[in-house]
């Protein structure tokens, strides 16, 4: 298992082991990340990485992961916008007892 050298915000440089860091890679954009827990602070870092970091780290044994973007990205919002009044009323609307059923019968509509 290879040793690997990162740098924590906090502490400095870290040494870890190949198992300790995870890459994430995403599949829609094809932005890379590696991510470990600081074995002195105990905080978890993310930092970028660029193919090469992530051929590198890949090599050494560091499992990779691709993840997706959520879908709701891709979603055209319908509709007029939400207004600061529309907020103040749903709020009101869930101080009364009856507000699931109130809110079950507006999106019936």
């Amino acid at each position: 298992m290879a040793l690997i050298r990162a740098t924590c915000s906090e502490c400095g440089d870290v040494e870890l082991r190949s198992r300790d860091l995870q890459v994430r890679i995403c599949g829609d954009t094809g932005d890379g990340t590696y991510l470990f827990r600081c074995p002195v602070c105990r905080m978890t870092e993310v930092k970028a990485a660029d193919d090469q970091v992530i051929d590198i780290l890949a090599a050494a044994g560091v499992k990779c992961v691709e993840w997706r973007l959520p879908a709701e990205l891709a979603e055209r919002p319908t509709g007029e916008p939400i207004t600061h009044d529309d907020v103040l009323d749903f709020h009101e609307m869930l101080g009364g007892d009856d507000w699931f059923t109130t809110l079950s019968e507006m999106t019936r509509r």
